[in-house]
């Protein structure tokens, strides 16, 4: 299934992250973002934040005042089936970045005015399955503009399928091979 990045947003720290036409995504994130708290936010597995404008338009009819940016994401796409993006699930944005979904995020305090009432735990995943934004690492490096394409790839095998008595799992989670 393929999309488009409807906007990057970035900002100095915090939120709302505002949009830019365009940004070098490396290792380190989207260029010209940070981040205030680095014990939650940032790092190699939590380089980019996504999320997606099919989601943020269902909040908005439920009276939510949000907009692309508000939840500190740097990356909102449209035309992606969102409960496809889950940790594991592989990404490319244009034809340069290819990204890792590795975790959904943890909303925090500070994203309570995209939210009627401050209930920011609208977009708790434990709470909300399949309404929480996800973190993604950067595998391939590179620019990246609104209305840039965005594609759902296969991710490579944790570990390839071996013949039996070979390491490895079964779809059961047992080993190959294992006797029992």
């Amino acid at each position: 299934m393929s999309g488009r990045i409807v906007q990057i947003s970035v900002s100095p720290g915090g939120v709302p992250k505002t949009a830019v036409p365009a940004a070098a995504v490396t290792s380190h994130g989207v260029e010209g973002d940070g981040h205030r708290d680095l014990e939650h936010h940032g790092g190699p597995d939590r380089a980019v934040c996504l999320f997606s404008l099919e989601q943020i338009q269902a909040l908005q009819a439920e009276g939510h005042p949000i907009v692309p940016g508000a939840l500190g994401e740097n990356v909102t796409i449209e035309g992606v089936d969102w409960k496809d993006v889950v940790p594991g699930r592989r990404l490319l944005l244009g034809s340069e970045v290819q990204l890792e979904v590795t975790r959904y995020t943890s909303p925090c305090l500070n994203i309570r005015p995209a939210f009627s009432h401050g209930d920011y735990s609208r977009v708790s995943e434990k709470r909300h399955p399949g309404w929480s934004r996800v973190y993604a690492r950067v595998l391939a490096p590179g620019r990246i503009a609104a209305g840039d394409p965005v594609r759902l790839v296969p991710a490579e095998p944790a570990m390839p399928r071996s013949a039996p008595g070979s390491p490895g799992r079964d779809e059961r989670g047992g080993a190959w091979g294992a006797r029992g």
